[in-house]
């Protein structure tokens, strides 16, 4: 492949041959033979020779190059300083995403919706740039005709744009965004063509892209004034650098001021630049200097409250699909998603309902990826995976490999599901201060894209096998009962982002491994990440609650949070969405608070068991405030998440230990009523069960929670503390236990799963401790 830096040589020195004008003022033939010579087949034209210097020029400015005035960097580089060719930088991608892919209730219309963001993304948007001639775009050269009927739309809409643009000027298309250089005449019109392919496509997804130019130096040292002699530099930085709004673009000076002004301006400031006007398109601003159309009016379908709507109840339908169960009705919007959802899980047996339909712009669905289908193709390059994950050698019909609604997942483990949503840790700080130059963008973005989707293969291939799908034939899924399916669902990868559905026996152990694998893959394909020694000498024990001594320090400074709800397979969809979101947002908080007390840069995991959609009538965090925090001399938190990777590890095989001491599940539940009671008096219960174990089954839960977990952290008295663990907060002490967590887990181990009706099972007598002698 191609290495990053010359195909960023190509990308400049195509738009330098090309010039500020809509025509080439070199003949496009030639343009062409400078872009095949530059990979490596032919000879360079003799008229595209300069515009190649000068972008070879650029690159070869040696990275630690960096002078401190602008004196100096003309006298370097006089030709790259006079060149005046200006060079378009576009930045776009769809925005209000869960809005758009959560608004509807069923899996199947959730799936398609995903699936048309992520084709777009994905194969739509590198079309527009011939990217089927590029290796680096395997999805766009698996659609070639696709992509051909891509780009004779964007001809149709765009006259002159596709010809302007080569593979080589894509930067990043991940993530539900795209940042590529183009020709400066042609930044408006691709912005343009960005906005109107997902509003072709999907009628009601927000999508903003912004364009603008910049001059050649300006890729290398960040933005420059006109005439450059008068830009702010070094000089100007030192006098002003107390200023508040200097600090406020800068930073606050820390060190070495050279080095703090240095790591802005480069590349990056393009791109911050390019985000900043990004987000003010996206709020309905304006520019008045840019002749495009105004965002302030989002696409809008009329209602009347006497016509039927779709199955949203968002617009009015226009097609009822009786060849479906349920016989819904659709609107056009709601019908894209469904069938898209049906196409990308090859499910093309049932598609008659759509083509019987006359539909808004005679709209025709193309055939969509599936993510299984690729996580087949991850498995038939990794034989020793595909042996882990089928290990019963069981052959999979064609037509039923994945699993169509989120009963069939759930089948898997007794109902109930896990949704895991798990995110990049630290990823736009590293950015802002590593990533300087386009080379390096490219080639991190690529890292984190495949490091992401590597890792869920992984993890998904190492902790579930293909199941039979067993009592699951109703009305719904009529027919599907004895099929062989993935027990799993994947929403959306784009990125450092992972949405996916999993039986709930699972989930954590998938969680656990998926950031492991993250940091193992993203470390492979970038070295330079790897945590330096002196930050690995923290004591584990102030950093992991279960068996410190045995942690390893991770060794990737970038990693991956995790979010896991486990709920019933019939909780609304957009509702689970909305928990999961919440218990990322916890992971990532108590990540942050690691690294910056502990230098931890490990991954961090925060779950939540919800046997009943009205458990909760509030926020994750309120709930957990009033319902499981004790305010009082000593202070109780009655739950342990978040959890390090490590932690989450434990906590598994402490479930496993309950499991196999066969501690009474009638006990379990009592130990954990008597936990707001007090210290002491769960203390004492918990002694008084223990003890009524057999003795193997005491070795084993003393091994596995009370010398693992539940060890003093200031005490040469040895003892422990079953079921709290002791947490320095201030000149306090407050004791947390992670019991409700171990009870809450307990159904769900070895496959044991309780019904989601199941009611506890009535309390034995416990021993109690009065009031006035209870811990204060």
């Amino acid at each position: 492949m191609v290495k990053e830096q010359n195909t960023i040589q190509i990308a400049i020195a195509w738009c330098l041959a090309w010039g500020d004008g809509l025509e080439p003022r070199v003949d496009l033939e030639v343009l062409k033979q400078m872009r095949e010579a530059m990979l490596g087949q032919g000879q360079i034209p003799a008229s595209a020779q300069p515009f190649v210097s000068q972008a070879q020029a650029l690159q070869a400015i040696p990275d630690d190059y960096f002078p401190k005035n602008l004196a100096q960097l003309r006298e370097d580089y006089p030709t790259l300083w006079h060149e005046p060719t200006q060079i378009g930088l576009v930045h776009g991608g769809a925005t209000r995403i869960k809005q758009y892919v959560f608004e509807a209730a069923k899996l199947p219309d959730v799936r398609g919706a995903s699936a048309l963001l992520d084709r777009i993304n994905l194969v739509d948007l590198p079309a527009f740039f011939q990217a089927e001639r590029s290796p680096r775009f395997k999805q766009c050269q698996q659609a070639t005709e696709y992509c051909t009927k891509v780009r004779e739309w964007l001809e149709q809409e765009f006259a002159g744009l596709s010809q302007a643009l080569i593979p080589e000027l894509i930067i990043y298309s991940t993530g539900g965004n795209l940042l590529a250089f183009c020709p400066a005449a042609y930044r408006n019109d691709l912005a343009n063509a960005i906005e109107k392919r997902y509003t072709q496509e999907t009628l009601m997804a927000n999508s903003c892209a912004v364009g603008d130019t910049f001059r050649l130096l300006e890729l290398r040292f960040g933005r420059l004034t006109d005439p450059i002699e008068e830009t702010h530099w070094y000089e100007w930085y030192q006098r002003h650098r107390d200023h508040k709004l200097v600090q406020a673009y800068y930073g606050k000076p820390n060190g070495d001021s050279f080095e703090q002004f240095q790591s802005r301006k480069n590349f990056n400031e393009l791109v911050t630049q390019l985000a900043i006007r990004f987000n003010q398109r996206r709020a309905g601003q304006d520019i008045p200097s840019e002749d495009r159309p105004s965002r302030r009016y989002p696409t809008m379908f009329e209602t009347h409250p006497y016509l039927r709507r779709d199955e949203s109840e968002r617009r009015s339908a226009v097609h009822q699909a009786g060849q479906l169960p349920g016989e819904p009705w659709f609107s056009d919007t709601l019908a894209r998603k469904r069938i898209a959802g049906q196409k990308s899980k090859r499910d093309n047996q049932n598609t008659a309902w759509f083509d019987r339909a006359n539909w808004f712009d005679n709209w025709q669905p193309e055939q969509f990826e599936s993510w299984v289908s690729r996580f087949e193709q991850f498995l038939e390059a990794h034989s020793d995976l595909a042996n882990s994950y089928n290990s019963a050698r069981r052959p999979l019909q064609e037509d039923s490999k994945e699993a169509r609604s989120l009963r069939e997942v759930g089948n898997a483990s007794k109902d109930f599901v896990a949704y895991i949503y798990a995110d990049g840790n630290n990823m736009g700080g590293h950015i802002q201060k590593k990533i300087r130059t386009p080379e390096a963008y490219r080639h991190f973005s690529d890292a984190v894209s495949k490091a992401t989707e590597q890792s869920v293969y992984w993890a998904l291939a190492q902790h579930l096998s293909p199941h039979q799908l067993d009592g699951i034939d109703d009305a719904e899924t009529k027919g599907r009962d004895g099929k062989w399916i993935h027990p799993f669902e994947i929403l959306t990868i784009g990125g450092d982002d992972v949405l996916l559905v999993v039986p709930a026996n699972k989930a954590l152990a998938i969680a656990q491994t998926l950031s492991e694998e993250f940091e193992r893959i993203l470390l492979s394909l970038e070295p330079s990440l790897a945590v330096k020694s002196e930050d690995l000498q923290h004591s584990q024990k102030d950093i992991h609650r279960y068996q410190p001594a045995q942690a390893k320090p991770s060794q990737c400074q970038l990693s991956m949070s995790v979010g896991v709800l486990i709920t019933a397979e019939d909780t609304p969809i957009y509702y689970a969405e909305k928990l999961v979101s919440q218990l990322l947002k916890s992971a990532k908080k108590k990540a942050k608070q690691l690294k910056q007390d502990w230098k931890y840069y490990g991954g961090t995991i925060d779950f939540l068991v919800m046997k009943s959609v009205t458990m909760l009538s509030s926020s994750i965090e309120e709930f957990r405030q009033s319902g499981l925090v004790i305010q009082g001399k000593p202070k109780l938190k009655l739950y342990g998440a978040p959890y390090t990777l490590h932690e989450i590890g434990g906590l598994l095989k402490t479930t496993e230990a309950l499991k196999k001491a066969d501690f009474p599940r009638s006990q379990l539940y009592q130990i954990r009523s008597l936990l707001e009671r007090g210290k002491r008096t769960a203390m004492l219960n918990y002694r008084y069960f223990r003890v009524r174990l057999g003795e193997d089954e005491q070795r084993l839960l003393e091994e596995a929670f009370e010398n693992a977990w539940c060890q003093p952290k200031d005490s040469e008295n040895g003892g422990n503390l079953a079921p709290w663990m002791s947490l320095k907060e201030g000149a306090g002490t407050t004791y947390e236990t992670i019991w409700r967590e171990l009870v809450d887990l307990y159904p769900f181990i070895d496959e044991n799963i309780d019904d989601k009706d199941q009611t506890e099972p009535e309390q034995p007598s416990a021993i109690s401790i009065p009031a006035n002698r209870e811990e204060q």
